[in-house]
């Protein structure tokens, strides 16, 4: 096996994984030199276990949900494979992304496994996965917007999100170009002709077959339309998964604060700077529960059990790659 050193790119990988586990850790640190911390353990050992099973339960449901909206786009692709099937690959993406510190995304794994299991589907898979994260993201950035909007309009101290609410706003119209240049059949002639130049062209069969497992989604409305009612689900599931965690700890706000608030902390944790969000998580739980009178302890404490939650229900996928490797060794 190839040393560290003799490869950069493993390197690279492994200082960044390093640089990320510090990040959550300083910021982790940071705030629990600010916040009581007696108070913190006090919230966290009187926490309500029917309220956190719920919230448990809820959290497996968003998951099923996810691989709901995925097994309808790789049916679309005529890809022959069980939902349970596509729930053992995503549970293997959930731990590998949520409880180690590598650099192998969950949609990553989602790919490869799915390929892996029915030769010669690379591209369908890959594109089944890419598409379905888009939805996603456009599902997510929709209801961001609303929420950011509603949260100026609504909170007191409204000044302090509208900075929120103008990076909301910027990388949704980023994103929504992105995808529109994606489906679009002007670029792909550009890139057609790209493909024909030099060393380039030996991979235009490739991009080829890419394009033509895109372009299987470009008028399949019910498939799309499918899977971002999924997305707009998970997403108001999820929320109901905080909630139970604030009543699990006895933080009685209005559930409508969750809505807001929710898609606003994911939206800033779409940054990838810190070990599967934890820090970061906390720190924009402080701030904005914090803008509707709730304590930092209380807020830090929400945050670290939803956290909890995530890395339970991950668990699962532990078995599944025990079982099945996802990654081949060098030699």
């Amino acid at each position: 096996m190839r040393s560290a050193t003799a490869n950069p790119s493993a390197w690279s990988s492994r200082v960044w994984a390093i640089a990320k586990i510090a990040i959550s850790v300083g910021i982790l640190v940071f705030l629990l030199t600010r916040l009581n911390r007696a108070d913190l353990l006090d919230r966290l050992a009187r926490a309500q276990p029917l309220w956190l099973a719920l919230a448990l339960a809820l959290y497996f449901l968003a998951i099923f949900l996810g691989v709901l909206k995925w097994y309808l786009l790789v049916r679309a692709q005529h890809i022959a494979v069980s939902f349970w099937e596509l729930a053992t690959f995503t549970f293997a993406g959930l731990f590998l992304g949520n409880l180690l510190p590598t650099n192998i995304g969950g949609d990553v794994v989602r790919a490869t496994m799915l390929a892996r299991a029915r030769n010669g589907t690379t591209e369908a898979a890959t594109i089944s996965v890419i598409v379905d994260r888009l939805l996603g993201l456009a599902a997510f950035f929709g209801i961001a917007l609303i929420s950011a909007g509603l949260a100026v309009g609504l909170v007191t101290r409204s000044s302090e999100l509208e900075a929120v609410q103008t990076a909301t706003i910027l990388v949704a119209a980023i994103f929504a170009l992105g995808g529109a240049l994606l489906f679009s059949r002007r670029i792909a002639r550009l890139f057609t002709r790209a493909f024909a130049w030099g060393f380039i062209a030996r991979f235009k069969p490739v991009a080829a077959r890419f394009y033509r497992a895109l372009q299987v989604y470009r008028f399949n409305y019910r498939a799309l339309a499918a899977n971002s009612a999924l997305s707009a689900s998970i997403l108001v599931v999820a929320t109901l998964v905080w909630y139970a965690v604030a009543r699990a700890i006895h933080l009685d706000i209005s559930i409508l604060y969750f809505f807001l608030f929710n898609p606003l902390i994911a939206f800033v944790l779409l940054l990838p700077i810190s070990f599967n969000g934890l820090g970061p998580k906390e720190a924009t739980a402080v701030f904005f529960f914090g803008l509707v009178g709730v304590p930092g302890e209380s807020a830090f404490a929400l945050s670290l059990l939803f956290h909890a939650i995530v890395v339970l229900t991950s668990l699962p996928g532990g078995w599944v790659v025990a079982r099945t490797p996802i990654e081949k060794n060098e030699n």
